[in-house]
């Protein structure tokens, strides 16, 4: 409820194949949002919550000996669905966040040495607590580089909020209503036709201008990495799809670029101190890149 950009930018991150990282603070529905979607979209839908003493085996699975058979059976974990949450990500040891990585690039999971293909469409939803909380290790750049977009639900107002109480009394219960409208081989078909959306070479510039600069800027340490061109590609075809156009504008790149760069750049320190955040150097990279007509 009062969060239409919200929802629009998880189906851009789904049409995307992407993975999404939430960070906010308990209590927003994101769980809900994200059951919600996965049930509209037909999908299988798992939800681990990561805790300190969660291990990589209660992911991804592991190998059981069978004594009847003599042999190993692989018995898989929660990962083997088409929706993963990954409910507070940063609860876990690095170790266990690490145990993410493969999956969410490459859409497999190597156990030993055989190599586990994940069913499709397979993507991450992960939440995580703001860093200044206790009990909290910062997910690694290398992971958090594969989050397609980072974003934040927000509060309601307080209209909002008086909306969502209302619906809960005639609801009268927790649980809401999904119907199914689709299936996830049909999500697969329309993840595809988003890769036949136009991108004029002025926009494909246009985008690789914004990327570099994130680079040049004298108050950033790390800048983006070629992944993050990658991510302003496909989230923009796929904001251009859910506008129903088959071509992409500058409007669509600036729409997504805040959310799609902003978490893989590392500032300086000095600039960190500051309060500075990386949200406000993309905003002014996008205020002083020279926007090409098409």
């Amino acid at each position: 409820i009062g969060k239409s950009h919200v929802i629009d930018n998880v189906m851009i991150n789904i049409l995307s194949n992407g993975n999404l990282l939430f960070e906010d603070y308990p209590g927003l529905a994101k769980t809900l949002m994200t059951n919600t979607f996965a049930d509209a979209l037909g999908c299988d839908f798992k939800r681990v919550q990561f805790t300190p003493d969660l291990l990589p085996a209660d992911i991804t699975g592991t190998n059981i000996y069978d004594a009847k058979k003599g042999e190993f059976t692989f018995k898989p974990g929660p990962i083997f669905c088409n929706l993963l949450l990954s409910d507070e990500i940063n609860r876990a040891p690095p170790k266990t966040q690490a145990a993410l990585l493969e999956a969410m690039q490459e859409k497999q999971v190597t156990i030993g040495t055989v190599t586990h293909k994940l069913p499709a469409p397979f993507l991450t939803m992960a939440t995580q607590n703001p860093v200044e909380q206790e009990g909290t290790y910062p997910l690694p750049e290398a992971q958090l580089d594969r989050f397609m977009f980072k974003m934040s639900v927000g509060y309601p107002d307080r209209a909002d909020e008086d909306e969502i109480l209302a619906r809960r009394i005639t609801r009268k219960k927790d649980a809401v209503d999904v119907d199914v409208i689709t299936d996830p081989a049909r999500v697969v078909a329309m993840q595809q036709a988003c890769e036949d959306v136009y991108v004029d070479p002025a926009v494909r510039m246009y985008m690789v201008e914004i990327v570099s600069r994130t680079r040049e800027d004298p108050r950033v340490l790390v800048g983006s990495s070629p992944r993050g061109s990658q991510a302003l590609l496909k989230t923009s075809r796929a904001a251009a799809a859910l506008r129903g156009r088959d071509f992409v504008t500058p409007d669509e790149v600036k729409a997504v670029a805040p959310i799609a760069i902003s978490h893989r750049l590392i500032l300086k320190p000095e600039h960190q101190i500051k309060g500075l955040e990386t949200q406000e150097v993309v905003s002014d990279i996008l205020r002083q890149v020279p926007v090409p007509t098409v």
